[in-house]
């Protein structure tokens, strides 16, 4: 189906159609129509680099792993490890790859993990990050894993066990792997790759500098409709810098994208990102006593369908929080299409009441924010209140120059489209407190409208 014939979709629910509101056109709605419109090629092989190839596993339970390590043990220093189409590779075991440097992986085939989950959580690498386990670690130094070929985190036996969980509940005691996972890394470099089915986050990339994704696809898709994907996020990360994200296609159950405490100069173009949780700046603040920060990032050119929020910074509040500061962040070039709220400011993460949250607000100061160029519409989740910032209270957080700019929502439900503000003015905008009479019709406004479906994506008729 070509997009302009999915899009004649978004029709009249009720009344008569005043507007239809479209994707740019050519924006591709599924892997396939991404692929042909951003083609990824392989890299011209270099002779001057010795190839290095290893025995494929026989069925889903012959665990190459040992033939995996000793591979890129072999290639490291200059090498290529090639794991050839139509193989595949199966891990069972945790790897130890933090001996890199200089090594590419071309991977053209598929490297699947053993869903044995009750190995996995007793013997899998730990980071005490949100209680983060991963199934194996990379680092070093001129990383490059590209291809055309898929990493399998064999998730649907970990989301089915895990359904009805929460991550960051204390009292959670099911953990899932990582599917990536780096850690004191310069230089990697991942271009083409398919990371599909992560039990939970899919990248998680840590204390590492000149980080770089291109071309990428990232799915989680369950079987089971009583057990998603949870926690999926494409990429998470601690203590980076100067991480390049270009041409990505994200179809997961949490954020497209959300680097966490201290990243710096950040570059996000052309994500095109549904059922997510957003474009997310944090969570930050989450430990007591720890100092977090983000710094310097542009995200823009980003077509989001389907989510929880297009646009959000989230920094959490509580009585045992930590402190420090999001500044120089710019979203620019959004599409948003049914999503809840298209830009988000929540000073009240997480599952944290606003009684709670006055009585012990985040400690985060928010400064130099620009959403510029939003175009679409909302879910009407919220009524007519298409975009909200929750400012915190504390006398010790600041938030300051938060700017809107060719900002032009829409709302399903038949009302004005309405930005809440609270803690926060001057934004260049109109904008009315949550807890005023225009704010609280607003939210009151709800509506609801059939999904119209069309693979992948589901979106709702609109009548604008």
């Amino acid at each position: 189906m070509k997009v302009a014939s999915f899009f004649s979709t978004l029709s009249l629910f009720a009344g008569v159609l005043a507007e239809t509101i479209e994707l740019p056109a050519g924006v591709p709605r599924s892997v396939e129509e991404f692929r042909a419109k951003h083609p990824y090629e392989n890299p011209v092989k270099r002779s001057h680099r010795k190839v290095v190839t290893i025995r494929h596993s026989k069925n889903d339970g012959d665990d190459i792993s040992s033939e995996f390590y000793k591979g890129l043990k072999k290639a490291n220093n200059g090498g290529t490890l090639h794991l050839p189409k139509g193989h595949t590779y199966v891990i069972g075991k945790p790897l130890d790859l933090t001996f890199l440097n200089d090594v590419h992986v071309h991977l053209d085939g598929e490297i699947k993990f053993t869903n044995d989950t009750a190995y996995w959580q007793k013997n899998a690498f730990t980071h005490p990050f949100q209680n983060s386990i991963m199934f194996w670690k990379w680092g070093g130094k001129s990383i490059k894993i590209y291809g055309k070929g898929v990493l399998n985190g064999n998730g649907q036996r970990w989301w089915n066990e895990f359904a009805g969980k929460e991550i960051l509940d204390k009292d959670n005691a099911y953990l899932r792997p990582i599917l990536f996972y780096a850690q004191n890394a310069t230089g990697l470099d991942i271009q083409g790759i398919h990371f599909k089915d992560s039990p939970c986050w899919t990248n998680f990339v840590v204390t590492s500098k000149d980080i770089s994704f291109k071309d990428i696809v990232c799915t989680a898709r369950s079987t089971n409709a009583t057990a998603l994907p949870k926690n999926t996020d494409f990429f998470d990360s601690l203590n980076v810098e100067h991480v390049n994200v270009e041409r990505a296609w994200v179809d997961i159950g949490d954020d497209c994208f959300s680097p966490k405490s201290n990243a710096t100069d950040v570059h996000v173009d052309t994500m095109y990102c549904n059922g997510t949780h957003g474009q997310s700046i944090g969570s930050l603040g989450q430990y007591k006593g720890e100092m977090s920060f983000v710094k310097d990032v542009v995200i823009e050119n980003l077509w989001m369908l389907n989510g929880q929020h297009a646009s959000r910074l989230k920094t959490w509040a509580g009585p045992d929080v930590g402190y420090g500061f999001i500044d120089n962040v710019t979203f620019r070039n959004f599409w948003g299409g049914n999503n809840e709220y298209t830009a988000f400011i929540d000073s009240c993460y997480f599952n944290i009441n606003a009684t709670t949250c006055n009585q012990y607000p985040s400690r985060m100061n928010i400064s130099n924010v620009l959403f510029e160029n939003f175009t679409g519409y909302s879910s009407g989740k919220y009524g007519d209140a298409v975009a909200r910032l929750t400012c915190s209270t504390s006398k010790d957080a600041v938030c300051e120059n938060i700017k809107f700019k060719n900002f032009n929502i829409k709302t399903p439900c038949g009302g004005k489209p309405v930005i809440l503000c609270d803690g926060v003015k001057d934004i260049g905008v109109d904008c009315v407190s949550a807890t005023s009479a225009e704010g609280k019709a607003a939210l009151a406004n709800k509506c609801t409208a059939p999904e119209a479906s069309a693979s992948p994506f589901k979106v709702r008729k609109f009548n604008g």
